[in-house]
């Protein structure tokens, strides 16, 4: 199981957001849905892509020179990658001289994460920290996510997920037993924004809520409050009651919408859909209160 390999576009030390106390968050490829807010785009396909850095780049033409398929050209606005005629082979990314252009991601092992995971072991202990698996989505490498955390277990490190819940029920099952944690997301109640949002309806989610529920498990629902998407008086009204509802070891956090991840739109090459979207901390906190009235066990 530990020469499973996986591909990881990054791993965050020493993170406090994801999870209890301080842990190491290692970051999955892939997800299916593809939510148009989303803060980590790199993650979405399940492919390694190229990553273009601008403000690093010398403008030298070495990239260009390398590449044997002809999708690097040099425009005004700076050097553009043609995505349908990369093949990956990393010619472009071995000879730049500033990293300004490489992969989004890199195949490990099991043993390559852990590795990594290991080096905090003391803080861990000393704050109650661990492993968190996001993502993308970590269910879409269920293989080396489930011996990740296996292994994880096994050094008895405490584990927790991120994890849109939309996946197959028997593939879910098999986390059960490995995850301490897990931080699941109800971005909308209703099936047809939740399909105009992030292209996939909800009912498979809001079931794999209810089981993991049903199984005794500590569940962190989370709603990002999203500018015009996810922020209606209604949508946060109804999710809160939806998890109120539904008996077991479960409370509701709004995260509160951060722009931050608009620069990766830029060096990926791909449109951001919200590039003028606007945080609202006083609604922010006006939606917190409202989903506090509702009676559910509020936390953040």
């Amino acid at each position: 199981m530990e020469g499973t390999k996986g591909l990881v576009f990054e791993i965050k030390r020493f993170a406090v957001h994801d999870g209890e106390g301080i842990r190491t968050t290692v970051f999955l490829k892939g997800c299916p849905l593809s939510c148009i807010w989303c803060h980590n785009p790199e993650g979405i396909s399940q492919n390694k892509y190229i990553w273009q850095n601008k403000g690093e780049c010398i403008k030298c033409g070495a990239c260009i020179d390398a590449c044997p398929q002809g999708a690097l050209v040099m425009t005004a606005n700076g050097i553009i990658c043609d995505h349908g005629r990369c093949r990956l082979c990393g010619k472009c990314a071995k000879a730049c001289p500033t990293t300004a252009i490489k992969f989004d991601s890199q195949e490990m092992t099991v043993e390559q994460v852990l590795e990594i995971v290991r080096k905090d072991r003391e803080f861990y202990g000393i704050s109650g920290g661990g492993l968190t698996l996001s993502g993308g989505e970590p269910t879409q490498q269920y293989e080396f996510a489930l011996a990740l955390l296996e292994a994880a277990k096994k050094e008895g490190l405490h584990t927790a997920i991120e994890t849109s819940l939309f996946c197959k029920r028997e593939v879910l099952e098999k986390f059960v037993p490995l995850v301490d944690h897990f931080y699941t997301d109800i971005k909308l109640f209703d099936g047809q924004e939740h399909l105009k949002y992030t292209g996939v309806q909800n009912e498979v989610i809001k079931d794999n809520f209810r089981y993991l529920a049903g199984k005794g498990c500590t569940i962190t629902c989370r709603i990002p409050v999203i500018p015009g998407c996810t922020d209606s008086d209604d949508n946060i009204s109804k999710i809160a009651e939806f998890v109120r509802d539904t008996k077991g070891n479960i409370s509701l956090e709004l995260m509160e919408y951060n722009p931050l991840g608009a620069g990766k739109y830029i060096r990926l090459g791909k449109e951001n859909e919200l590039a003028d979207a606007k945080k609202d901390h006083d609604n922010y906190k006006r939606l917190q209160k409202l989903a506090k009235e509702t009676g559910v066990r509020l936390v953040g």
